[in-house]
């Protein structure tokens, strides 16, 4: 799974035992990506 640092903005891939920090600058807040994928509901 893919996230990006809040602050640097590198992209990030989390290991199991390396926590939820950044390893390029340490900050502790990460952002999913997102996919492109658009879904569409058909409302009734």
């Amino acid at each position: 799974m893919s996230y990006k640092c809040s602050r640097c903005k590198r992209d990030v891939t989390l290991d199991e035992y390396g926590g939820v920090r950044c390893p390029y600058c340490g900050h502790r807040v990460l952002l999913k990506e997102r996919s492109p994928d658009v879904k569409e509901i058909d409302v009734k």
